[in-house]
């Protein structure tokens, strides 16, 4: 009897033991499950090149397939960093980086000239995460303007420099500085003889000289922590005087980026952009009524602005990786890559 009595005792114990293991193996089987089955938003980069009157009949197929190849070549090599673990930070930087030595565009070797035969270049950067940013407006010697706000965001305790100062803190921090005849483009400046001859100040796509296609250039990106950045970059309007600037590096207006609601880079007519607050609608639109990307982006570009004649477009993407891209004119310079799929570029609506 006292045998038997141990032998229970064995198999109740055993069997106490085997009930547990289970239970830990089941657990352990459901964790596995919840987090393969967590929703991991893919990595993200959307870009721009501009937006305004931007037509095919208009496009030569020489010249449209350069936009392509530059846009194509701006996104990939922004989309490698983020693929190697790089952050949205770094990746907007290299996409900027490439537009602004392009003189396609109206930023950096391609900006436009002012009143009086200078080219004052603005830019700004947005760091999702931290809500740290850094800016420079009229900037006329960095030959990559987006270098120096990030600067100004990572090496100083300010958010915005301009004009001079903006010059010597670039100086100071090392960046390349060019002499102003690396801005010279023969086109730009035709058309501030035509701007001035009608004494018009032209929006970055609307240049007598009917060469439309060129504008301001931004970047915004999701990486693989889930982090949201964007930045702008411009050489602003043709024949524009006293120091203007327009909505690109004015954080809120022309770029902005929060985890908790989205990434933006505007492209347009700066003054309306600016008495909108154009990118920081869209965010607070989502945050405080409950729509989505698209939805507020949609509404910002193609209702408020489109009613008060204000001409332009944004690129903008939210921490799921959902992306939108809207514009009220005619063509936008626009791309889009993202985990698993193919580089898809557009230009016309």
């Amino acid at each position: 009897m006292k045998y038997l009595s141990i032998f229970t005792l064995f198999l109740l114990i055993q069997t106490t033991c085997n009930h547990q293991n289970t239970s830990m193996l089941t657990t352990a089987k459901v964790e596995t499950q919840i987090t393969e089955n967590q929703f991991v938003p893919p990595i993200t980069l959307v870009i721009h090149g501009g937006a305004g009157t931007i037509l095919k009949e208009d496009m030569s197929p020489e010249l449209e397939n350069a936009y392509t190849s530059k846009l194509t070549e701006a996104l990939k090599a922004g989309f490698e960093i983020l693929e190697n673990g790089g952050s949205s930070i770094d990746a907007v930087q290299k996409v900027i980086n490439i537009l602004e030595d392009s003189p396609l565009f109206n930023a950096g070797k391609g900006a436009v000239f002012t009143n009086d035969g200078h080219n004052e270049l603005d830019a700004s950067i947005m760091d999702g995460k931290t809500l740290n940013a850094g800016a420079v407006a009229g900037v006329k010697t960095v030959k990559n303007p987006i270098d120096a706000a990030r600067k100004v965001m990572e090496n100083s305790p300010h958010i915005m420099m301009a004009g001079n100062g903006a010059d010597i803190f670039a100086k100071e921090q090392g960046l390349k500085l060019v002499d102003s005849s690396y801005f010279f483009t023969q086109k730009r400046w035709d058309a501030l003889q035509k701007a001035l001859k009608y004494e018009k100040m032209e929006l970055d796509h609307d240049s007598n000289d009917n060469d439309k296609k060129k504008g301001t250039v931004g970047a915004v990106a999701l990486d693989k922590n889930g982090n949201l950045a964007a930045g702008t970059s411009t050489g602003g309007m043709t024949n524009k005087r006293w120091g203007r600037v327009g909505d690109s590096p004015i954080i809120g207006a022309g770029t902005y980026a929060n985890n908790q609601t989205c990434a933006v880079s505007s492209t347009g007519h700066g003054e309306f952009f600016i008495r909108n607050v154009v990118a920081y609608d869209i965010a607070a639109l989502m945050e405080y009524g409950g729509k989505t990307l698209q939805e507020a982006a949609d509404y910002v570009v193609n209702q408020k602005l489109k009613e008060q004649d204000a001409r332009g477009g944004v690129i903008a993407l939210d921490a799921k990786g959902n992306y939108a891209m809207p514009f009220n004119t005619e063509g936008m310079y626009r791309g889009v890559i993202q985990e698993g799929k193919e580089v898809e570029v557009l230009i016309y609506k």
